[in-house]
């Protein structure tokens, strides 16, 4: 569902500029989700959680939207941590249907998780929010896979 205009490319490469800046992490990564948010109409929470293995914990880190209470989860808990415990993308196109889920809000529909790995660590997720049932497709997952990749090598 990602509008014409937002070509999957172009966004990448608006990443890898602001990945190749001078900026710290946590100000690559905020401009990094204010970018997914202004592109993707339906991307309505951006955020990233940094993860602590050693704790087996994610903490939030730079993000756009709502504030959460979901400051610190655990692996395992709700999506964001399942996808860190399975080390692989979760997408939840309807959130009422998942037992696991933290909710964020009311308006929040589906979820998008892509764990940040380097090998086999956990390093972060990008986690995505959206107001609309059933949005993301392959595209969401082809675009969100290269941004992890990219970002990877922040930390």
């Amino acid at each position: 569902m990602i509008q014409k205009g937002n070509d999957i490319a172009a966004i990448i490469e608006e990443v890898k500029d602001i990945t190749g800046s001078q900026q710290a992490r946590d100000a690559k990564l905020q401009k990094i989700c204010e970018l997914l948010k202004a592109r993707v109409s339906y991307y309505d929470w951006v955020g990233f959680y940094i993860a602590n293995e050693e704790n087996r914990e994610l903490i939030l880190g730079p993000y756009v939207g709502a504030p959460t209470e979901h400051t610190r989860i655990s692996f395992g808990q709700g999506i964001c941590g399942q996808a860190a415990a399975i080390k692989k993308p979760l997408i939840v196109q309807d959130v009422s249907k998942e037992t696991n889920y933290l909710s964020c809000g009311v308006k929040v529909m589906s979820e998008i998780v892509l764990p940040i790995m380097k090998g086999e660590r956990v390093l972060g997720e990008l986690d995505i929010d959206s107001h609309t049932i059933a949005p993301f497709s392959k595209k969401d997952t082809r675009l969100l896979n290269g941004i992890c990749n990219l970002v990877a090598d922040l930390f």
